[in-house]
């Protein structure tokens, strides 16, 4: 077995999600799940099927989108992963209909952090055994750092007052 680890490649400020499902009709159902939660958000999705022809499937609503997440599928290669990129909106808007979605095992991160992705290979395939989201903690929030948290949280619309 060997261990590598796969840079998520997107624009800087682009949101993703990575996460594993299990079955073909991933595709559809996480696509519906985006567009009946969010649906001015663009997307695009990507899915590694692990079995049969193991194809690349794809979805979205923007072609740049479906790309980014097409290209980062074929990078990790990991059966039964997913990509999906997202813009006007966050993950947060469709996390948790996307974790609803009966094919939906596992999200390993959303983030428009820097990512790494740990995989391993083996002669059979690839897989995910985790991510490096961002960057290590650099120290411990102080009442400045509260009331910046607070202000940026606001200026996004997602605290009041």
């Amino acid at each position: 077995m060997t261990i590598l680890t796969v840079k998520v490649e997107k624009p800087e400020s682009t949101n993703f999600i990575l996460g594993q499902a299990h079955f073909i009709k991933t595709v559809e159902d996480i696509h519906e799940a985006i567009v009946t939660t969010a649906p001015q958000m663009k997307f695009g999705l990507a899915f590694c099927e692990s079995s049969g022809p193991a194809l690349i499937r794809r979805s979205g609503n923007d072609e740049a989108l479906i790309e980014l997440a097409t290209r980062n599928a074929l990078a990790v290669g990991a059966g039964h992963s997913f990509f999906v990129f997202l813009e006007q909106g966050y993950p947060i808007n469709v996390l948790n209909a996307i974790k609803m979605v009966p094919e939906v095992c596992r999200i390993y991160c959303a983030s428009a952090n820097p990512v790494e992705v740990v995989v391993a290979e083996t002669e059979q395939g690839r897989a995910i055994l985790g991510v490096v989201d961002g960057v290590s903690p650099k120290g411990v929030e102080k009442d400045e750092d509260v009331l910046a948290r607070l202000r940026f949280l606001r200026t996004i619309g997602y605290k009041l007052g």
